[in-house]
């Protein structure tokens, strides 16, 4: 048996290229399941030339949400004590380098904002896309109790003559009347787009502004409209990003609706006291927090991460924290960098998807 073992191993070094020196490259944390390797804080590109006052800052906001985790707990207690942001970070946290399952270092960056829709609290001919909350004849159901392997699915549906249904789709939702709204936008696409971002501030006709967030969603998975786009070559002199879907939305306004209700998810959103909120529970910073894989960065954690604009092509080097996470957002070295709200930031999330790599800072407990 122990001579097979040796073959085995063998086989395996020869044939996929491997050394034994590969095979221990890697270290497993119980915080993560990614692959990880120890490097010195030191090591990080760009680490002392980012604005770490500013991530400091940061830091203390989210802790006041992570401190509730036992990983932070000590750390979150400590950070008051510090005014040397540099020496707060390398005392306290030890950096490790993500690794995909391929042994790869880099994955992709995409980014998303807080949009600024226009509306109203009345419907009417120019107001009349609603931002519905949370349907009253929505199911959520949790079969836990009688399938354990189900716990972490919950499923939406509704009861219709005695029987459980999957819940409307986008295409029967617009068909509906019969829900409450938050408020009235002038745009649906607009609207299809702060449903893709999951928050948002609405200016309404009355002059003030109102945020709202992510409630709940139907049950349907989500459907990326830009692929299929893609796919049919109709990007092709518009761009493959936010801002070229719209634009060519715009020109073929027939279109819209078919093309809308591919996607048949739908988010249902409340009405919130402050702007765009991450699954952490904190205000999240735009270009400072992160949206996350959770299985592979726990939220609350700080993240450098190493990518560039896809506007500027600037290199982004900076110390950030994992604060939300994304139904899109899936992978070792995955992540949503959030840029804020406002034109540019628009601008610059709309066709974010760039090469970067992230390393975790993780406290010394």
């Amino acid at each position: 048996m122990k001579k097979l073992t040796i073959i085995t191993t063998i086989f395996i070094l020869l044939f996929t290229g491997c050394s034994l020196k590969d095979f221990k490259k890697y270290e497993k944390l119980s915080i993560s399941k990614a692959n990880v390797k120890k490097i010195n804080i030191d090591e990080i590109d760009g680490f002392y030339e980012d604005d770490l006052d500013l991530a400091l800052e940061v830091f203390k906001k989210d802790c006041q949400r992570a401190k509730r985790y036992e990983l932070f707990k000590d750390v979150c207690q400590k950070v008051n004590d510090y005014t040397n942001p540099s020496k707060f970070f390398t005392e306290n946290f030890t950096a490790y380098e993500l690794y995909n399952s391929n042994g790869t270092d880099t994955g992709i960056i995409t980014g998303y904002y807080e949009p600024l829709l226009h509306g109203s609290l009345t419907q009417s001919e120019t107001y009349k896309y609603p931002i519905y909350k949370t349907p009253d004849d929505m199911l959520m159901i949790d079969l836990s109790d009688s399938y354990p392997e189900l716990k972490k699915y919950r499923l939406r549906g509704k009861l219709v003559n005695g029987k459980v249904i999957s819940y409307d789709d986008r295409e029967d939702l617009n068909k509906r009347d019969d829900l409450e709204a938050i408020c009235y936008v002038n745009d649906e696409v607009d609207l299809f787009f702060l449903q893709i971002q999951g928050s948002g501030k609405i200016q309404l006709d009355t002059g003030e502004v109102i945020n709202v967030g992510y409630a709940n969603q139907n049950g349907h998975k989500y459907f990326a409209i830009g692929r299929a786009l893609l796919k049919e070559g109709v990007l092709q002199e518009y761009g493959a990003s936010l801002q070229g879907i719209k634009a060519y939305l715009k020109d073929n306004p027939h279109r819209i609706d078919e093309i809308l209700n591919q996607n048949r998810s739908y988010i249902f959103f409340s009405k919130r006291e402050q702007g765009a909120t991450g699954a952490l529970g904190s205000e999240l910073v735009g270009g400072r927090n992160l949206a996350v894989d959770k299985r592979y960065i726990p939220l609350g954690m700080p993240v450098f991460i190493n990518t560039k604009s896809s506007v500027t092509k600037e290199k982004i080097n900076r110390l950030m924290v994992a604060a939300d996470v994304g139904g899109a957002i899936k992978g070792e070295i995955r992540a949503d960098f959030f840029f804020g709200h406002g034109e540019n930031a628009e601008l610059e999330a709309g066709g974010m998807k760039e090469q970067g790599k992230l390393t975790i800072l993780v406290p010394n407990n």
